[in-house]
């Protein structure tokens, strides 16, 4: 009997210790890689707090609930976008932070579905979004054609970004799949474009769309040299 009192009272010391152990940054270190493994739906505060080696009630001492776990997740993955440097031209600029924030989605596949949602209204979200702006702003300073532009290039990288990590060939249908045969008795233009669509392809066709939108965007800003640069043309090609 006193043995089993003084192996729990060691189990209590040791769940102690680990709790104090704890920090801000492990926890969403921890959390991040379980969602890594097990994907969001799996994702709960009992499991992180297995994965700790504390009680599930030991991480709210950092977090009040496990939605705000869940926006430091967000902060973090969003933190990591770099930002372009500031020795390119603006639309350049704006051209690479969209290859960054592909980027970014890549790292945390499992994770992008909920930063596609997120609201970003914490401190780290909405600088995120003013530096966002602040390289729209350099192609298009008028505040209407700012917003304008800013969600437009939302819309395509947000697409893209959901598309490539958890989209189309992996969204939920009860139906089994139409064969190949199929396809190309019905579907002649399906099968004729698609091994376009299947994961060798994708660099190509993100730059293309991205490529595509920076110079829309440069011609609706009405400047020469944004629209020779976008179309790759330098000051020889056009003179």
């Amino acid at each position: 009997m006193a043995r089993r009192i003084d192996e729990r009272a060691k189990g209590s010391r040791t769940l102690r210790k680990k709790a104090a152990a704890l920090s801000r940054a492990r926890v969403v270190e921890t959390a991040l890689a379980l969602v890594a493994r097990d994907g969001l739906p799996a994702f709960s505060l009992r499991k992180l707090g297995v994965a700790l080696g504390v009680e599930a009630m030991s991480v709210y001492h950092y977090f009040p609930s496990k939605h705000h776990l869940l926006d430091a997740l967000v902060d973090h993955a969003i933190a990591t976008v770099e930002t372009p440097s500031a020795m390119l031209s603006p639309i350049e600029r704006l051209r690479e932070l969209g290859y960054a924030y592909r980027a970014m989605a890549h790292r945390f596949p499992k994770l992008y579905p909920l930063i596609a949602l997120h609201r970003l209204n914490t401190p780290t979200g909405v600088r995120f979004i003013e530096r966002v702006l602040e390289l729209v702003h350099a192609v298009a300073p008028e505040p209407e054609s700012m917003a304008r532009q800013f969600r437009a290039v939302g819309y395509f990288l947000t697409g893209a970004a959901l598309d490539e990590t958890s989209g189309y060939a992996r969204g939920p249908s009860a139906a089994e799949p139409v064969d190949d045969a199929f396809i190309g008795r019905n579907c002649p233009r399906l099968a004729s474009v698609a091994r376009y669509f299947k994961q060798p392809e994708w660099d190509a066709t993100f730059a293309y769309g991205l490529d595509a939108l920076i110079a829309g965007l440069a011609v609706a800003t009405g400047t020469a040299a944004a629209r020779d640069h976008a179309y790759g043309r330098d000051d020889a090609s056009t003179s």
